[in-house]
């Protein structure tokens, strides 16, 4: 008997989604950083055992889409509603409610198992913990609770026996020495965008897309181009910042970084372009991605 499933990780920006997704998967395939919004597209993770196939969706946090790029993040997780086999929903202590009231009914109704993930008990105590359990025991009864620290990995590996247990008899999805559906060239871009959410302020980190133009593997060298478009000219000096050091410093971050995951040297190299208000434009949308409505 084999088993296989979609297991699909929803919630509020900045719960712990994409530390979970890591933690379960055993890879850094998911950007993670304090700052909220930090996943901008729909990432499988796939875990496969001689009889299981675990295909793991870390999602774009829940939010009220203010642009078309927004717009397009949150399709992501309506997708992710209709293939999921198992929805993890995600949310921390101290959270009482989802950010949008049309998913929440969603979760409730869902005719599928859901593990509600009360996560980060690592900061609080029993009493306050029981106290957030009962609470969404109440809102969500359909689903079963149990209370995690993805960054401790405290919990996980009951989470992840238990949606073993839920998964479907199924013949696997991808073959069974596949990590992920997403390119190479997909993490060189969220790896450089991950650092330049680490070194940027404000609005700078979400007006940057990367594209990566070139990438040649050898024997035992990786030579990138990636391009960082930004909306204004402004941004792109910031970007670049005095004597190119702002953007140099982020080229030697992605670089280590690259090197880990590919395990294989990295030439990488970096610029900057302006591709003006890229995020409410459908047609750049699409080129990078996004707007990908089923």
């Amino acid at each position: 008997m084999h088993k296989a499933g979609f297991v699909n990780i929803i919630g509020n920006p900045n719960v712990g989604k994409s530390t979970l997704m890591n933690a379960l998967v055993g890879e850094r395939l998911s950007i993670i950083t304090s700052k909220a919004q930090t996943t901008r597209h729909r990432i499988l993770g796939i875990v496969n055992g001689d009889d299981f196939q675990i295909v793991f969706s870390d999602t774009p946090g829940i939010i009220k889409p203010a642009y078309e790029l927004q717009s397009s993040m949150m399709d992501f997780v309506k997708n992710a509603f209709e293939d999921a086999d198992v929805l993890i929903y995600m949310v921390e202590i101290g959270e009482k409610e989802l950010k949008d009231e049309a998913f929440f009914k969603r979760i409730i109704h869902a005719n599928i198992p859901v593990l509600l993930l009360l996560n980060k008990i690592d900061k609080s105590n029993q009493e306050h913990l029981e106290e957030h359990v009962n609470l969404w025991k109440e809102k969500v009864p359909n689903a079963e609770i149990i209370p995690i620290s993805a960054l401790e990995k405290f919990n996980v590996q009951t989470v992840f026996d238990r949606i073993i247990d839920l998964l479907p008899e199924s013949p696997p999805f991808y073959p069974k020495d596949a990590l992920t559906d997403k390119p190479e060239r997909f993490f060189v871009n969220e790896i450089i965008r991950e650092k330049i959410l680490l070194n940027y302020d404000k609005e700078i980190p979400y007006a940057v897309e990367i594209e990566t133009e070139e990438f040649k593997e050898d024997d035992d060298i990786i030579r990138i181009r990636a391009v960082i478009m930004v909306e204004r000219d402004t941004q792109k000096g910031i970007i670049i910042g005095h004597k190119g050091a702002a953007i140099k410093k982020v080229g030697i971050q992605a670089r280590e970084d690259l090197e880990k995951f590919f395990g294989k040297q990295i030439f990488l190299e970096t610029y900057v372009k302006v591709n003006k208000d890229w995020r409410t434009n459908e047609r750049q949308l699409k080129r990078f991605g996004y707007n990908q409505k089923k």
